[in-house]
């Protein structure tokens, strides 16, 4: 497929290929940092499924576990109101009212109190053993609200065990709806302990279990101190209560660490559960993927930046090379002069411009006079010296910009002047003959006025030739002539010679 012109210069220019390497690798990092931001959004997505099925797990054994308790309470308090359960023997009572109880993990002691604290019947043993719970709070709370349901209490420490436990209870009225007691299970904390430490969140992670009124029942990692810590008024247990389930990001009241907080209501209890995994350790993977990814690719681009560097100076090289040969393939190397090919080239374009506009063009050819003695007699060097010399001659003889002086072979120059008519050139021609009558070689002792030469002299104007060869050949013959008539004068095409220069020897 061949490429538009102006394309093509582009794609071949030095710098649209820097360019193009150093936009690379800047392309190759904005992609490697999209990929990178959608890695971390997947380590965010995976810890929000991870917490939403811990939450998940969690609460169902929770509330599995505490229904079983509550169901036991129920039953309790409905065959206390059965006829004839008073009439039974203590023994076969206890056995039909705590039947249930037993398979409750982590159930502490159970009793039923009566109105004024005293423990009347033990799941435990026959007879009760003397305990008094008047003094606790969920004792008055039920005694003073018969509507209250299942009461679940702040942390106690058992005053039977010396455990840390909540005390889950119900009510139990009277036949004439009066205050009765209540019938009281302990849930020993060690129970969330246990179900907490299975699960791993890394190390800065934590579940919390609260009463809805923000009392902390407990904590993983467990610390004794946090265990009865009331946070209701903590931006994060605000949330909690108000949204009831979802999760954000925020920092913890407790001890300062950023964390996704997922949460919820454990069923239609008044605890709050959440799942809380520091964002350094949803992060912590990313990070280390990020940062062997981010240094892979920065030292790649900063190779490819590099070699674009490196290859954008060898193509400058290359192109300042092919430049100079250019150049160089259009140049004399001996006097540094346009050569014949660049003299060709320009004379042609010069001549048709010429002809194209009906302005003249003149031509002077320039060959040394008996050039070949100064080889013979003093050899190659001063031969050369002479001709560096003509070569300065004649350029100091012109002076304008699209004025050429070409040396075309051996000792003959050509000046080549544009919108130059005949009589301008003659003018010219005076200025090289007087340069050269002036040039003088003293390493081979040859004085100014020994080295002469003669101008063949051909002006285009009016279509007087043809082709630009045929105007080249009459200004070559005219210099012939020039020869012919003694050397060192100027003769124009068709027109004879001018006098003999001042100077020249008889």
């Amino acid at each position: 497929m061949v490429l538009p012109p102006r394309i093509a210069r582009r794609l071949g220019s030095t710098r649209t290929w820097i360019a193009m390497g150093v936009l690379a690798p800047v392309g190759m990092l904005l992609v490697s940092a999209l990929m990178l931001l959608d890695l971390r959004r997947d380590a965010w997505d995976k810890a929000e499924q991870t917490s939403q099925n811990l939450l998940q797990v969690i609460e169902r054994d929770i509330a599995r576990n505490v229904e079983v308790i509550d169901l036991s309470l129920r039953a309790v308090v409905d065959n206390l109101r059965v006829p004839g359960v008073e009439a039974l023997s203590p023994e076969m009572r206890q056995l039909v009212l705590f039947d249930r109880a037993a398979t409750a993990r982590d159930m502490g002691a159970m009793f039923v109190l009566d109105e004024n604290g005293e423990g009347i019947i033990d799941a435990a043993q026959v007879p009760s053993r003397p305990v008094n719970y008047a003094d606790r709070a969920y004792f008055k709370a039920h005694k003073a609200r018969p509507d209250l349901g299942l009461h679940i209490s702040q942390p106690l420490v058992s005053r039977l065990t010396g455990d840390r436990t909540i005390v889950l209870s119900r009510r139990i009225d009277k036949a004439d709806g009066s205050f009765g007691g209540i019938a009281l299970a302990t849930l020993k904390l060690s129970y969330f302990s246990r179900l907490f430490d299975r699960i791993g969140l890394g190390q800065g992670g934590a579940i919390n279990l609260y009463l809805r009124d923000g009392t902390r029942l407990m904590r993983h990692p467990y610390d004794e101190a946090d265990i009865g810590v009331n946070i209701a008024g903590a931006p994060t247990f605000v949330r909690f209560v108000r949204e009831v389930r979802g999760s954000f990001v925020a920092t913890s009241v407790r001890d300062g660490v950023e964390r996704h907080f997922a949460f919820t209501q454990v069923g239609d209890l008044p605890l709050v559960l959440n799942v809380a995994l520091a964002t350094a350790d949803i992060e912590a993977g990313w990070r280390a993927k990020a940062a062997v990814i981010t240094a892979v690719v920065v030292v790649l681009c900063g190779l490819t930046a590099c070699l674009s560097l490196l290859f954008g100076r060898e193509l400058r090289r290359r192109a300042e090379m092919q430049a100079e040969l250019a150049r160089l393939s259009l140049t004399d190397a001996l006097t540094g002069l346009p050569n014949r090919r660049r003299f060709e080239g320009t004379f042609e374009h010069a001549w048709k411009s010429a002809r194209r506009t009906g302005k003249p063009l003149s031509l002077l050819i320039v060959d040394a006079d008996h050039f070949k003695r100064y080889n013979d007699r003093y050899g190659h060097a001063v031969g050369d010296a002479v001709l560096k010399g003509l070569a300065r001659c004649l350029s100091a003889s012109v002076h304008r910009p699209d004025d050429l002086v070409a040396r075309v072979g051996g000792e003959e120059f050509v000046v080549l002047l544009p919108d130059t008519d005949e009589a301008g050139a003659m003018r010219v021609a005076d200025k090289v003959h007087a340069a050269v009558a002036s040039l003088s070689v003293e390493a081979a002792r040859i004085d100014s006025g020994t080295v002469t030469v003669s101008i063949g002299l051909a002006t285009e104007r009016g279509g007087a030739w043809q082709r630009a060869g045929a105007q080249y050949e009459a200004a070559d013959a005219a210099l012939y002539q020039a020869k012919a008539a003694g050397r060192n004068r100027t003769c124009v095409a068709d027109r004879g010679c001018a006098p003999r220069r001042l100077g020249e020897a008889a």
